[in-house]
């Protein structure tokens, strides 16, 4: 394992060279991510991994020589813990299931562009880093974990039109990881999009019960709008506010 502070590794395993340097080209757009190397059949990602010791696999599945899936039980025999992620074509439900059963920490279909692969990414870090001390603080913490592991949860198969589902992600990411409310600016700076567009997207989540919207009252002026997920938060509800 690499020491985090100078990056966490990634081995890039596809049989298509040109696949392949697109991901790493990727994964490198990423910090702190860093590819140390690429491999394109199973017996190689086996070496590359006794070698170079990433911390995290992108491994296809279709292999010349190794189904995907059967490299991760020689990595687990040869005594390594790197995470692995699936990157593949493969949409068979028991491919998938497969995939869960031998532990790996994301699997995303291709095709895909940056901003799929970014966010996925971006969240392995957060769960990694959640789990960096020696000591988990509190039940919180594990459930915060496990429920990054299993990724956000399911949106909408139809989002209003304009919306994307990788925005909507990260939006609802962020109102997860939130410990307590936030508003659509503070939302806008954690996530580097617009305010009007973070409004839209909050507003949306709170119409189809995914978020609760709260009310901060100032000195002067109308009150803030304050947003969380179900269940957590503080202040007035807007509901009661209307009957109030």
């Amino acid at each position: 394992m690499s020491d985090e502070r100078h990056g966490i590794g990634v081995l890039v395993v596809d049989d298509d060279f040109m696949v392949a340097r697109v991901h790493r080209a990727y994964v490198e757009r990423v910090p702190p991510f860093k590819v140390v190397g690429v491999a394109s059949t199973g017996e190689q990602a086996i070496a590359a991994v006794d070698e170079l010791r990433p911390d995290v696999v992108l491994l296809d599945l279709y292999l010349p020589d190794i189904f995907g899936l059967d490299v991760i039980p020689r990595l687990r025999t040869a005594g390594h813990d790197c995470d692995v992620m699936v990157i593949s074509a493969a949409r068979e439900a028991d491919t998938v299931r497969g995939a869960v059963r031998h532990g790996v920490v994301d699997y995303l279909l291709k095709p895909f562009d940056f901003e799929d692969l970014r966010l996925r990414l971006e969240r392995y870090a957060e769960q990694r880093g959640k789990l960096r001390g020696t000591v988990v603080r509190s039940q919180a913490d594990v459930d915060r974990v496990l429920a990054g592991a299993a990724g956000p949860a399911p949106l909408p198969a139809a989002l209003p039109k304009g919306m994307s589902v990788e925005t909507a992600e990260l939006i609802q990411r962020t109102l997860r990881d939130c410990p307590d409310t936030l508003s659509a600016t503070e939302c806008a700076t954690l996530t580097g999009i617009s305010r009007v567009s973070a409004r839209r997207y909050l507003e949306h989540f709170h119409t189809i019960g995914e978020a609760r919207v709260t009310l901060r009252y100032g000195t002067t002026g109308r009150p803030e709008r304050r947003y969380s997920v179900n269940g957590r938060g503080s202040g007035v509800p807007v509901e009661d506010e209307a009957r109030a």
